[in-house]
């Protein structure tokens, strides 16, 4: 059966796409939960500092075992309900309960994850490569919507990654390991030297060290050479998307703009198609 489905093209992807559903559900519980842990623990290390005792009943529900729950009404999502897309479409985006709206978000990071999961395969195929980049999408999307809502690019999350891109390459599995360890070196320096320029020059903060991290973990999975390619798409869509925000007046000058989402996508694409832009760049000829 495994085999079979190794074998056909059209039932590998069809499999990943459904596995792909399933984690991008689990990926929303990520985004929602693990920022409330965090502060959670931050508040936990104040009253240690402080020598009192946390509330017990203020601790937020864990990532894996705790069931998911309307913020709402408190109705625990039973398992029919929280089958990925096609729950929210029986439902009607409410709640069964109160007839709270559920976000559009939801499902569109299922079938993101779905999309995305189906490419990388159909990209790599069933290898260690495949499989290892099935890992760095899920965490890529996870840091994308944790930094959209909250501003934050958790440590406890980009450094784990950066450690995987090393290790991983220990085999060459995406780059041999010289170019893993100057990835993660040069990724880190680059934010943080434009970070400290722009600091500089303006006197304001730019990004945040969470930025570097993220950077330097892409730099540890698909090497140095990938960076470059990487910073200037993040840069030119994150761009575009804040003028275009602030052309529709939802966005003021002022008002910081999360740059993680943007890291993200320029890394996820220069994984899948970054040799072949580069290649295409080259042969355009562009420096004669």
């Amino acid at each position: 059966m495994i085999q079979t489905l190794f074998e056909s093209t059209p039932l590998l992807l069809a499999g990943v796409f459904i596995f792909g559903l399933i984690i991008g559900s689990f990926l929303n519980v990520v985004i929602l939960r693990v920022p409330l842990l965090l502060e959670y623990d931050w508040r936990c290390q104040c009253h240690e500092l402080l020598q009192t005792e946390p509330d017990e009943k203020e601790r937020p529900p864990g990532i894996v075992l705790a069931r998911s729950k309307c913020p709402k009404c408190g109705h625990h999502i039973r398992a029919i309900e929280n089958i990925p897309v096609l729950s929210y479409l029986a439902l009607r985006g409410k709640c069964s309960a109160c007839k709270a709206p559920i976000s559009l978000r939801y499902p569109l990071i299922e079938l993101t994850t779905a999309i995305l999961f189906a490419l990388t395969i159909w990209h790599f195929g069933p290898t260690l490569q495949g499989l290892s980049a099935l890992l760095l999408t899920a965490f890529l999307i996870a840091l994308a919507g944790i930094d959209t809502d909250h501003q934050l690019l958790p440590d406890n999350m980009t450094l784990p990654l950066l450690w995987a891109g090393i290790a991983l390459n220990l085999w060459s599995v995406h780059t041999d390991l010289a170019s893993s360890v100057m990835g993660a070196i040069v990724g880190y320096l680059a934010l943080w030297s434009i970070y400290h320029l722009f600091r500089l020059l303006t006197g304001k903060e730019g990004m945040g060290y969470g930025d570097f991290k993220l950077l330097a973990a892409l730099g540890a999975w698909m090497g140095w050479q990938m960076l470059p390619l990487t910073i200037l798409l993040s840069s030119v869509v994150g761009a575009l998307f804040g003028l275009i925000l602030m052309g529709m007046g939802k966005m003021k000058r002022d008002i910081p703009m999360p740059f993680g989402p943007f890291i993200a996508a320029a890394g996820w694409i220069a994984l899948i198609w970054g040799e072949q832009i580069i290649d295409q760049y080259a042969r355009s000829g562009v420096f004669g």
